[in-house]
C-alpha cells in the first residue's frame, strides 16, 4: 500500500508543476517577449510587462520583435501570431482583449483601441499580484521566482468603450493605463468634447455682424460666449459644416467630435425652432433636428452632443442618426439612493429609457462628488454600481464618471479606484474592491475602521432622509448623518485608526487626509450657531488648514478656492469681531421681498452675526429679477457712520454682484435723508467669493431707521451663462457701525 502511494505521489507531483509557466525562477528570466515593435500599443504592453517583471524579481524579459523564432513559454503579443485556436476574434471588441496561456505560451491579442495593453494589465493585477492604487503608487510583493497558472482562456471586453473619471492620479501615464481610462482630447478631434457652440462659432467673431447666428431670447437676438445657437438658421448649418470640415482635417485620425449647448439654460426662442421644440416636447428636438442635418454631411464621422439642464427629456418623434451620440447628464439628481429611488432620479431615469428607445449610441455624464466642496463627507459608493448596471442597460455605450478627483476629495483614491474597476466591469464586486483598497492604502490595522465608517455614514445618510447633492453644505446634514452623536462615532473611528497605524508615517498620513472631510465639516456646521470657545474653534480650524497643508490638498471646490483662502476667511468672517454690530438682531422690515426659496430666513440672517459659506443654499438672502428694498430697524436712535453688506459672488450659480446700492437714514421711519450711495464694478472671476461693500459717511450720523435699497443687474449680460435671463444676487450680513 506505501508503495501504491509513492507511485501517486510521483505522478501527481510532476502534475502540479506542468500545470504552470515559469516567469523566473530564482531571479533569472526563463520566457521572452514576441511583439510587433512597430505597432506603439503592442510594444507598449511589452514595455509594461518587463518593467514590473522587473521590479518585483529583478530580472529583465528580453522583448524581440516578431520576426523572431517563438518557443514554448514565450509572451506573444498582437496580431502576428494568428490564427489561434478556440479564438473567434470578431468577439474581441473595442478595448478588448484575448488572454490565453493553454497552450504553453502566453498568448496576448486585442481588439481595435489599447486591447493588448489591457491585456498586459490583466495579466500583471490578476496573475502576479500588481495592483495600482493611486499616483505613482503601485503595490507588488518582491520575489525571485514568478509563475503563470497555464489554464488562462478569457476575452474580457469592457462595459463601456470610452470610460473617463476625473482622478488627479491620471497625471500618472502608468495609472492611466492600469485603469483604462481615456482623455477627451485623445478622442475628440480638436479636443471639442462638451460646451462647443462659442468655439466652434466664437459670439467674439460673429457676434456683431451676424446676431441672427444665435439665440433668441426675451424679444430680442442675444449672442455671447454662453449664447446658444438658433439651430433653425440655415446659414448656421452650412457655416458650422465649413467649420467641422476644416477641424477634422486638421485632426485626421480622430473621427468624433463634439458639437454641444453652451454651458447656460438660454435656447433660442424664436419662432422656427421654438415650433419644432413645442412639436417634440422638448428643446432637444431643435438639437436632434440640427445634429441629424449635420451627421448626414459627414456620415463616416461621429457627432456628440448635450442632453443637458434643458435638453435632457427626449424628443417624442424625431430619432438621432447612428452617428449621432447623446451625451446624457443627470446633473441635477440627488445621489443618497439610487436614481430610480428618489423623485429626482426616477424623472432622469424616465428620459434615459425614453433616449435609450430611440438611440443605442448614448454617453452618460454622471456626477460623484461634491463640488462646492470637494473636502466634505459625500458617502456614495452603495449607488455607484446600480446606476452604471442601469445606464448600461438603457444603451450608454461611453461614460464619464465625474468624481471630482482632487487630491483630498472625500476617498479621493479610493472612489477613483472603484469607478475605473466599474467603468470596465459594471458586475465587479465592490465590497472586495473596497475591502481590499482600503487594507492596502490605509494599513490592515487601520482598514476595519475606516470601513465602519463608510458604513456608518451611510446608513446615517439614508436613514436621515436628506438628499445628496452635488452642490451641497455638511449644514444640510449638520441634524442628519452629521449631527452631533455620529460626529462624535466617526472621530472616534479615526482616532482609533490613527492609532493602529501611528508606527507608520505613510499610512497615518493617509488617515489623516482621509479625516480632512470630517474636520471641515465640523467647522461649517460650527459657524451656524452662536462660538461658546473660541479657542477650541481655532484649535480646530489651525488642524484642518495645518494637515491640509502638510499633505498637499491645496483645493476647497470646482472653482478653485484654497484651504488656505478659505481658513483666513473663516478667521475673518466667523470668529467674533472685536467690535459688534450696531444692527445686532435688528428686525428688517421688508419693502420689496426676497425671492423664493431665499426668503426663508429673511427677517433674520441679515442681523445675527453669522455669516453664509460658499454654498449659495444656506445663510443667504436672495433676490432674482427685482430690486431689493428695506428697512433695519435698530430699535432706538444710535450714533452711526458705516453701513456694509456681505454679497457672494457665484458666476456658476447665476448669483452676480448687484449694479448699486443706497442707504438713506432716518430717526421716525419717515423722514429719510441719504447717507450714500455706491455702484459696483462688475466681475467676472469665476473664484466663489465674498464681497463686502460698505457705504461711509463722513460725518456721524444719528438714525434708528436706516433705509436699503440694492439695485439689480436685471439680465446676466453677454458673457455670461445665463445670458438673457434674470441675474441673481445673494446678501448675508449688514453691518452698522
Amino acid at each position: 500500500m506505501k508503495n501504491k502511494i509513492f507511485l501517486f505521489l510521483l505522478f501527481f507531483i510532476p502534475f502540479t508543476i506542468s500545470a504552470q509557466l515559469s516567469i523566473v525562477k530564482d531571479g533569472k528570466s526563463q520566457i521572452r517577449i514576441i511583439v510587433d515593435k512597430k505597432d506603439s500599443t503592442n510594444l507598449k504592453a511589452a514595455n509594461l510587462i518587463q518593467d514590473f517583471v522587473k521590479r518585483i524579481s529583478g530580472a529583465e524579459i528580453t522583448i524581440l520583435g516578431s520576426d523572431s523564432k517563438i518557443k514554448k513559454g514565450d509572451i506573444l503579443i498582437g496580431d502576428f501570431q494568428l490564427p489561434i485556436k478556440n479564438l473567434d476574434r470578431s468577439q474581441i471588441k473595442e478595448d478588448g482583449f484575448f488572454l490565453s496561456t493553454q497552450d504553453g505560451y502566453v498568448h496576448i491579442v486585442g481588439g481595435t483601441g489599447n486591447g493588448t495593453i489591457y491585456g498586459a494589465v490583466t495579466l500583471l493585477e490578476d496573475y502576479l499580484g500588481v495592483r495600482y492604487y493611486a499616483e505613482n503608487l503601485p503595490k507588488y510583493t518582491p520575489s525571485k521566482n514568478m509563475v503563470l497558472p497555464d489554464t488562462i482562456h478569457k476575452i474580457d471586453n469592457p462595459s463601456f468603450r470610452y470610460r473617463q473619471t476625473q482622478a488627479y492620479s491620471i497625471k500618472d501615464p502608468i495609472y492611466k493605463l492600469w485603469h483604462r481610462l481615456e482623455e477627451p482630447k485623445e478622442v475628440f478631434a480638436g479636443n471639442l468634447w462638451v460646451h462647443t457652440f462659442n468655439s466652434i462659432l466664437p459670439a467674439a467673431k460673429y457676434g456683431k455682424s451676424n446676431p441672427e447666428y444665435y439665440a433668441f431670447i426675451n424679444g430680442e437676438r442675444r449672442p455671447g460666449t454662453a449664447s446658444q445657437w438658433c439651430l433653425t438658421n440655415p446659414d448656421v448649418l452650412e457655416k458650422v459644416v465649413i467649420q467641422i470640415d476644416s477641424i477634422f482635417k486638421a485632426n485626421p485620425d480622430k473621427k468624433i467630435i463634439s458639437v454641444s449647448q453652451n454651458d447656460s439654460q438660454n435656447h433660442c426662442q424664436c419662432d422656427n425652432c421654438k415650433a419644432i421644440d413645442e412639436r417634440e416636447g422638448s428643446p432637444s428636438g431643435t438639437l436632434v433636428y440640427f445634429l441629424n442635418k449635420l451627421a448626414e454631411r459627414f456620415p463616416d464621422k461621429e457627432f456628440s452632443t448635450l442632453a443637458y439642464l434643458y435638453s435632457v427629456a427626449p424628443p417624442k418623434y424625431i430619432k438621432p442618426l447612428p452617428n449621432v451620440n447623446i451625451m446624457l447628464c443627470d446633473i441635477d439628481c440627488y445621489r443618497e439612493v439610487t436614481l430610480p429611488e428618489n423623485t429626482s432620479g426616477q424623472t432622469f431615469v424616465r428620459d434615459m429609457e425614453g433616449w435609450s428607445k430611440i438611440s443605442d449610441n448614448i454617453f452618460v455624464w454622471d456626477y460623484g462628488i461634491n463640488f462646492d466642496n470637494y473636502v466634505s463627507p459625500f458617502p456614495n459608493f452603495h449607488i455607484l454600481q446600480p446606476n452604471m448596471q442601469l445606464f448600461k442597460k438603457n444603451n450608454a455605450t461611453m461614460h464619464f464618471s465625474q468624481i471630482g478627483g482632487v487630491k483630498g476629495t472625500d476617498f479621493s483614491e479610493l472612489r477613483s479606484y472603484l469607478v475605473a474597476k466599474l467603468l470596465w466591469n459594471t458586475e465587479a464586486d465592490t465590497e472586495a474592491i473596497i475591502k481590499s483598497f482600503l487594507n492596502d492604502y490605509y494599513g490592515e490595522a487601520a482598514a476595519p475602521y475606516l470601513y465602519q465608517y463608510l458604513k456608518l455614514r451611510e446608513g446615517a445618510l439614508i436613514g436621515s432622509n436628506k438628499p445628496l447633492w452635488i452642490y451641497d453644505t455638511p449644514i444640510t446634514h449638520k441634524n442628519g448623518m452629521l449631527n452631533a452623536p455620529m460626529m462624535k462615532r466617526y472621530k472616534q473611528l479615526f482616532d482609533d485608526a490613527e492609532k493602529a497605524v501611528a508606527d507608520n508615517p505613510e499610512y497615518l498620513n493617509r488617515v489623516k487626509e482621509a479625516l480632512l472631510p470630517l474636520q471641515y465639516a465640523e467647522l461649517e456646521i460650527a459657524r451656524t450657531a452662536p462660538i461658546d470657545n473660541v479657542n477650541e474653534l481655532k484649535s480646530k480650524l489651525n488642524a484642518f488648514r495645518n494637515t491640509a497643508k502638510d499633505l498637499n490638498v491645496i483645493y476647497l471646490n470646482e472653482r478653485n478656492n484654497t484651504i488656505e483662502d478659505y481658513c483666513t476667511l473663516y478667521e475673518q468672517r466667523n470668529l467674533p469681531k472685536e467690535r459688534k454690530s450696531l444692527a445686532h438682531n435688528a428686525k428688517i422690515i421688508y419693502i420689496t421681498p426676497p425671492s423664493s426659496p431665499y426668503d426663508k430666513i429673511g427677517d433674520t440672517a441679515l442681523t445675527d452675526g453669522l455669516y453664509g459659506g460658499a454654498t449659495y443654499n444656506e445663510s443667504w438672502v436672495g433676490w432674482i429679477d427685482k430690486d431689493a428694498e428695506f428697512v433695519i430697524d435698530l430699535g432706538q436712535v444710535k450714533e452711526i457712520e458705516t453701513v456694509e453688506f456681505d454679497f457672494l459672488h457665484q458666476l456658476g450659480a447665476w448669483i452676480l454682484l448687484p449694479k448699486s446700492v443706497t442707504c438713506k437714514t432716518s430717526v421716525d421711519n419717515e423722514n429719510f435723508i441719504l447717507m450714500g450711495h455706491k455702484d459696483i464694478p462688475e466681475d467676472r472671476d469665476t473664484e466663489v467669493k465674498y464681497v463686502n461693500i460698505p457705504i461711509q459717511s463722513d460725518q456721524k450720523i444719528q438714525a434708528r431707521y436706516i433705509k436699503v435699497k440694492i439695485e439689480s443687474i436685471g439680465l446676466c449680460p453677454p458673457w455670461h451663462y445665463g445670458v438673457g435671463f434674470p441675474a441673481w444676487f445673494f446678501l448675508d450680513e449688514v453691518s452698522v457701525y
